[in-house]
């Protein structure tokens, strides 16, 4: 492998005005249809094979009239202070309001609070629902501005009137505020880690050029596999990411070659033979976990996964062709500028013989060497300490609770939640199949009492039966909210009292609507996470076992992947489920933490950590294998990439840390897990907890029963072939070695 990519970075260096031209008419080429493409579908996600999911296409099919997936708009109305809605002006208001809306394109019905009986106990609120024919993305400007005009009118009257629903629905205007936030932090860390500007700035372009291409491809295919701008978001983070980080191993590998002594060409073929087997092996590790999402059986989820998969696949090809490309324009740009005038002033008596002299990281890793014991203890329990607030873990989906009160959802929600109880924003939609019943009014009407009956069931409203009459539809309304654990346990016990009174009455009902399905949904992703981590776990151990030809290291490796995984979800439940420090990220509201969010995590840190592992390992393998002791070559290994992980590490938190900025809550906890994720991974585990482990295991860190070293393939992902056919040189005065 590393004299096949040795071989694509020299044919690359040579055709680099080919390759370049490629590269961009690729990006030229899905920009242009991403330009052309029809507009991508709305966020939503179907639930194959779950309970909520196959009565809502019962629904469908028995309702099809019922304009179910036509887009509504919910208008709350509360009066001042000490005044009711009932009261002669505000009722006059309100009901103008709604014969204005019901007047609007598109609209099928506006229905009056006062003759639904949607009026609060108190007096204090009402609403209306407005349901229209065509879905919420295909509402024409005329008709949103229709009902927005009226409902300005009606608080011009005194009134306060908020708004839910999809129909009117905010969107946040975030642009890529995100994506330039982790762009800035991560040029300040390429600047300071290269100390050149071409060096730092290559890493960003060839990025971008990954980014671009990826984003560009998710929206041309957009409308063609239902990917919506949601579904992008996540391949926009690792694409970038990951894009920067590969390309900064391989720029930093170039760097240190030609201190060794090569010329440029030489320097970019060899720095993609080494550097770039590990990129490709950890890419390969990111795509695998990604596109293991598969295993959660969520479309949404899935796409997701796939999307991101393919904007890594990108990273890791520009990084192998367009990267040393690049360097072929300027090969000497991309050295240190102390490095450059030393050059030109002939002080070449400096030289590089292998790297031997002490910086940081080798500092850092012979105080670990000297110490192991204490800094183990110290790393295990730390991190040990941050997981024990994961066995709290509470999984849900974010709704109009979760979003900032500076919106009109969320203010309807809260108006709601007053003035009708918590319960109302979440009612349960119970499906009644009566074909073949005798009577289907009766058995609904059984069903019903039942229901009501339930300990946690406020009300239940009267059934809805199709034309056929062979079901019904009845809404029954919780005590509780939404993402309380109350309305779970509610849930589960409609459902395992649903056998006996199904006997009993002869027809059969299932339970769904936004709380149920939201409530199947955290289920399903409960259930695939252990399944799915007990997949990437057991891949890391077996890809590291053919990288490293060891037993012990890919358990040391896997064990504390698992160590900052659960530190990392530790540390998202204390936030956004408990809300210590919740201010300092702007979040609103504290709750269940984001259904998929576990699931990403565990995908994307298992190849991010693995990243850090080859890098780092590797050259610590590397100095063993050239005949230093097991304390020494930990020493040598830090010494060449600690400083590139380090760099890459911090680039990675900057940039997920940028979606914490996002308003949207999806978005702030995975941005946010992310984020501390990589930093528990890389400056804990990777940099404190590894080489205390090397350390204290010594050579039977790198024993491998013979049996099983004959039957492994060797991937040489450390390059150790190349540079025994390619050794190193003396340098000239010109190729001073890279500080």
């Amino acid at each position: 492998m590393a004299t096949f990519l040795y071989r694509t970075g020299r044919w690359a260096f040579r055709w680099r005005r080919l390759v370049t031209f490629l590269w961009l008419a690729v990006l030229a080429g899905t920009g242009f249809a991403a330009a052309q493409a029809p507009a991508p579908p709305d966020d939503g996600f179907a639930l194959p094979g779950l309970e909520s999911q196959r009565a809502y296409d019962l629904m469908d099919e028995r309702f099809p009239d019922s304009g179910a997936h036509g887009a509504s708009a919910r208008l709350v109305f509360v009066a001042p202070d000490g005044e009711k809605v009932t009261a002669t002006r505000h009722k006059a208001a309100i009901e103008k309001l709604v014969v204005e809306a019901g007047g609007g394109s598109q609209v099928v019905q506006a229905v009056d609070p006062f003759r639904a009986q949607a009026v609060s106990a108190d007096g204090s609120t009402a609403y209306s629902t407005v349901t229209f024919e065509a879905e919420a993305a295909d509402l024409t400007e005329a008709s949103r501005e229709h009902l927005e005009r009226a409902v300005a009118r009606a608080r011009d009257t005194g009134l306060t009137v908020e708004t839910g629903g999809d129909a009117l629905a905010t969107q946040p205007a975030e642009g890529r505020s995100a994506e330039a936030v982790g762009l800035l932090v991560a040029s300040v860390v390429l600047l300071v880690t290269f100390g050149s500007m071409a060096a730092a700035g290559l890493p960003l372009l060839t990025a971008v050029i990954g980014v671009g291409i990826g984003m560009t491809g998710v929206t041309a295919l957009g409308s063609t596999f239902g990917l919506s701008p949601t579904t992008g978001t996540l391949a926009s983070m690792l694409g970038l990411a990951c894009g920067i980080d590969y390309a900064l191993f391989v720029v930093s590998r170039y760097r240190e070659e030609r201190g060794r002594g090569h010329v440029p060409r030489e320097a970019a073929a060899l720095a993609t033979g080494t550097a770039g087997s590990a990129v490709l092996f950890a890419g390969l590790t990111v795509v695998i976990a990604l596109a293991g999402l598969t295993v959660a059986g969520i479309p949404m989820l899935t796409k997701m996964g796939l999307t991101a998969a393919g904007a890594v696949v990108v990273a890791v090809l520009i990084c192998l062709t367009l990267v040393p490309a690049l360097l072929g324009f300027w090969p000497d740009a991309v050295l240190a500028r102390r490095t450059r005038r030393k050059a030109r002033g002939a002080k070449g008596a400096e030289r590089d013989h292998g790297g031997t002299e002490d910086n940081r990281g080798s500092r850092w890793a012979r105080l670990v060497v000297r110490r192991p014991l204490p800094v183990l203890l110290l790393g295990v329990v730390g991190l040990g300490a941050l997981a024990v607030p994961a066995a709290g873990l509470r999984l849900g989906m974010p709704g109009a609770e979760a979003e900032p009160t500076s919106t009109t959802e969320r203010r309807a929600y809260d108006a709601l939640a007053e003035g009708f109880g918590p319960g109302f924003n979440g009612p349960l939609s119970i499906v009644v199949d009566t074909e073949g019943t005798d009577d289907p009014e009766a058995a609904v009407e059984m069903i019903s009492r039942r229901i009501a009956a339930t300990d946690g069931i406020v009300s239940v409203s009267p059934a809805r039966f199709n034309e056929a009459r062979d079901t019904a539809v009845v809404t029954a309304v919780p005590s509780t909210a939404p993402t309380d654990a109350a309305t779970i346990d509610l849930v589960k016990t409609l459902r395992g009292d649903r056998p006996a009174v199904e006997v009993r009455v002869g027809a059969t009902y299932r339970i769904t609507g936004s709380t149920a399905v939201n409530i199947d949904f955290a289920e399903k992703c409960r259930s695939a996470l252990v399944p799915y981590l007990t997949v990437v776990v057991g891949l890391a151990v077996v890809l590291l076992l053919l990288v490293f030809r060891s037993l012990l290291v890919p358990l040391k490796a896997a064990l504390g992947y698992l160590l900052s995984v659960l530190a990392a979800l530790g540390a998202v439940v204390m936030v956004f489920q408990h809300g210590y420090g919740a201010e300092l990220i702007g979040l609103e509201q504290t709750g269940p933490i984001m259904s998929m969010m576990p699931i990403f995590l565990v995908g994307i840190v298992f190849g991010l950590a693995m990243d850090y592992e080859v890098f780092l390992v590797s050259r610590v393998r590397e100095a063993y294998v050239h005949g230093e002791r097991p304390g020494q070559a930990v020493v040598s290994g830090f010494r060449s990439s600690s400083r590139v992980v380090v760099a890459a590490a911090l680039i990675m938190t900057a940039v997920f840390s940028g979606f914490v900025g996002s308003v949207e809550s999806m978005i702030k906890v995975i941005g946010f897990g992310l984020a501390v994720a990589i930093l528990f991974d890389a400056f804990v585990v990777r940099m404190a907890v590894v080489p205390a482990v090397l350390a204290l295991l010594g050579d039977r860190a790198w024993r491998l029963p013979r049996r099983l070293e004959r039957l492994l393939p060797d991937l040489d992902v450390e390059g150790g072939r190349l540079t025994r056919e390619h050794p190193t040189v003396v340098p000239s005065p010109d190729l001073t070695r890279i500080r």
